[in-house]
């Protein structure tokens, strides 16, 4: 018995709450086939109004599906090891699927092994390149491992592929102002963070710092 996986992500344009883990998965219709296993790509969806959606989809056993949503269920309750633990057999069976390798990020990242964190997002972004979630979380690994450069490029790849997504603005900006001192690069990107997201008042006060020390970069 085999089971099409499929995880979607939806990251919404217009919040200030942090990603969850297992942000949502969509049911799974089962099928009776003994052929090898199918995976495709990450699908993703830009609805400027309310953000992006990725959906994967992979065929898995019946019992994978179930090891999954208990390692979700883990990791929901803060049970970071018991998640893990699940998820690495879940990526050692199937490991062509990006969004247990995402989850076992955040997860690691969460529990503070970096090394962890930066291996399984960077294999989940080997088979799907253009996954935007699995690209601002590994540039926020690269920042903590002072990797500023990776990390640079990393929120700037998402970006390219949704321009609108704020977690990654806002990073971006935070890196180039405090690690990469690029203070053109920091306002130009918090500026377009508060398109989205006009209520961060400790953002608009980064703004007014910024511009108080370009104005006194330019007077000097």
């Amino acid at each position: 018995m085999m089971c099409t996986f499929a995880k979607k992500f939806r990251m919404p344009a217009r919040c200030s709450i942090s990603l969850a883990l297992g942000v949502l998965l969509i049911a799974s219709a089962c099928t009776t086939s003994t052929g090898s296993r199918r995976v495709s790509p990450a699908h993703i969806e830009i609805q400027e109004a309310v953000g992006f959606t990725i959906t994967e989809r992979s065929r898995i056993s019946s019992n994978a599906r179930v090891d999954y949503d208990q390692a979700i269920d883990y990791l929901d309750r803060g049970e970071l090891k018991r998640g893990i633990d699940v998820l690495e057999t879940l990526v050692e069976n199937a490991p062509e699927l990006s969004a247990p390798r995402i989850d076992l990020g955040i997860a690691y990242h969460r529990l503070g092994n970096l090394e962890a964190a930066e291996q399984n997002l960077e294999a989940a972004l080997e088979s799907h390149p253009d996954h935007p979630i699995a690209l601002n979380e590994l540039g926020i690994v690269y920042r903590k491992t002072g990797q500023f450069a990776l990390a640079r490029r990393s929120y700037e790849a998402a970006l390219t592929i949704y321009p609108g997504y704020h977690y990654a603005r806002r990073n971006l900006a935070v890196l180039c102002d405090l690690y990469l001192g690029d203070l053109d690069c920091a306002l130009e990107n918090y500026l377009a963070y508060m398109q989205t997201v006009p209520g961060d008042e400790q953002a608009q006060m980064w703004i007014a710092d910024l511009q108080n020390r370009l104005s006194r970069q330019e007077g000097s």
